[in-house]
């Protein structure tokens, strides 16, 4: 138990988040790690108006995140993270938090972002962001709805 699944997904919290991805990883805890949102109460709000019944959520900063994990907090939950940037999961990974997997869901275009896929646009930071990861030993790959072929992440990035 613990951490099962890793999410980047710009949008955090929606449909496919709270109606598959949360019965796929039976997940106990939904747990957003942003330390931005973390400070947001109206969104924070929104967000736990959403989830599913008996299902706990957590929306905390990353030192938040590393300590909890760290000090075993959540070893009896089945949780699933979401995060807006890989930033994030590297962060994570390096204060001691065991990724077993990482999903990219959505990544929004912007300036100087290049599609790899549809719904992920991802900018040199991003990429190496996510190349790092990898270089860390967690698998990461694209998963946009769990009834999708996972692709991994060389499929769109090399």
């Amino acid at each position: 138990m613990g951490l099962v699944l890793a999410r980047i997904d710009q949008r955090l919290i929606h449909g496919i988040v709270v109606t598959q991805w949360a019965g796929a990883t039976k997940a106990k805890r939904l747990m957003v790690v942003d330390d931005e949102v973390c400070k947001d109460e109206v969104q924070k709000a929104a967000m736990r108006m959403s989830k599913p019944a008996g299902t706990g959520m957590s929306i905390i900063d990353v030192e938040t995140a590393v300590t909890n994990f760290n000090q075993g907090k959540y070893d009896s939950h089945n949780v699933f993270m979401i995060v807006r940037e890989p930033e994030t999961l590297i962060r994570l990974a390096e204060g001691g938090v065991k990724i077993p997997k990482i999903n990219i869901g959505i990544i929004f275009d912007g300036e100087g972002k290049e599609t790899v896929k549809k719904m992920v646009s991802v900018d040199q930071k991003e990429i190496d962001d996510l190349k790092k990861l990898e270089a860390m030993g967690i698998p990461v790959t694209f998963h946009f709805v769990p009834g999708d072929q996972e692709e991994s992440l060389a499929t769109y990035i090399k």
